[in-house]
């Protein structure tokens, strides 16, 4: 790095997701000394994971290096390392094999899926969070094709045309939309012994509708198309345990070979090794800046943060919050360089939008 930013605040972002890599590309060839560290040495379009999931993208097509995207700066390095905690009063961050000094901070570690206290069903019915998810959950689906066109048993067959999808958020909904239309169309003529149109997609939401975070008629227009699509919608339904051969409700038993889990999310760990307090699902509570209180210095934004200042409840974990988030953040770290203090964060919402099929 140039001899000239040696004496430039040092700012670190944790994370190169939506709100990270937003933060990082607002700070780039700026007066400070910019460090992006994430686990991952690229940005993943997370909202089409679905797609790599049923084998319409492929992995690259939904993921870009950050070192690429970042180059042109030179106040920025790129860090492929994994956080394990922050200390805020030291002003560090310790990663699985390094330490870092920081002057600003700003944590956009995201969320990854909640079983609710039943951890052992992930290995049964993975979530839709990463790239390694994602191709997984491509595996299990395209395999249960396979099992089911080369089993002499009916019942097993029909059991490995089942797939079931726990939880009826966006992505839920659009997973589910999304195997359907596959098993309809893409696969319909490429088996002799087995009709994949026949596939049942089962998709089961606990609370009355699907989209609950949507208005009500956009929730049961998503419920029309994906009937229309062939998908079983289940409301008001609970799992209460998931095994190898299926998964059971109240009351009834659903085998199945392929389960896929889209029903709630925990944020970050390293939210909980800051001083600050944490609702619920782990998300640090901030204040109307994003800022954590007596550190000014440290932001938090995205999934990670329960930003309730606006609306009374948190902002949704969406890209767009992420997103202007990390700018806002950016933003406010270029005050506090100037000796301004940071600005109160507000966001616009656009809108949302679940694809289905």
């Amino acid at each position: 790095m140039a001899k000239a930013l040696k004496d430039k605040p040092q700012v670190i972002i944790v994370g190169a997701g939506f709100g990270g890599l937003e933060a990082a590309k607002k700070l780039a060839c700026k007066d400070v000394r910019l460090t992006a560290i994430d686990r991952t040495n690229y940005h993943l379009f997370q909202p089409l994971l679905y797609q790599v999931a049923t084998a319409a993208l492929s992995p690259a097509d939904i993921a870009a290096p950050v070192r690429a995207i970042l180059s042109k700066c030179e106040n920025v390095e790129v860090i492929l390392a994994e956080v394990e905690s922050v200390n805020v009063e030291a002003r560090k961050v310790k990663t699985n094999d390094m330490e870092f000094d920081y002057d600003y901070l700003i944590l956009a570690t995201g969320a990854r899926h909640s079983y609710f206290g039943h951890d052992e069903w992930e290995k049964l019915a993975p979530g839709l969070k990463s790239l390694e998810d994602a191709v997984e959950l491509r595996r299990r689906i395209l395999l249960a094709f396979e099992f089911a066109e080369k089993t002499p048993d009916e019942a097993d067959r029909q059991a490995a045309m089942n797939f079931v999808v726990i939880g009826g958020g966006p992505t839920g909904v659009e997973m589910a939309g999304a195997i359907a239309e596959i098993s309809r169309y893409t696969l319909a003529k490429d088996f002799r012994h087995i009709d994949p149109s026949k596939a049942r997609v089962i998709l089961i939401e606990g609370t009355s509708r699907l989209l609950s975070a949507y208005p009500a008629d956009l929730s049961e227009r998503a419920r029309k198309q994906l009937v229309e699509l062939g998908v079983e919608v289940r409301t008001d339904a609970r799992v209460t345990d998931i095994t190898e051969s299926g998964v059971q409700l109240d009351g009834e038993f659903i085998p199945c070979r392929v389960k896929i889990w889209a029903a709630g999310n925990n944020a970050s760990f390293v939210g909980k090794t800051l001083i600050a307090p944490v609702d619920r699902v782990g998300r640090v509570i901030v204040n109307d800046d994003l800022t954590i209180p007596g550190h000014p210095e440290v932001q938090i934004i995205g999934d990670l943060a329960n930003f309730s200042h606006q609306t009374g409840e948190p902002l949704p974990g969406v890209s767009p919050v992420a997103m202007q988030q990390g700018r806002h953040a950016a933003r406010n770290i270029l005050r506090m360089v100037h000796g301004e203090k940071p600005q109160p964060f507000r966001y616009f919402d656009k809108g949302s939008m679940a694809t289905i099929g």
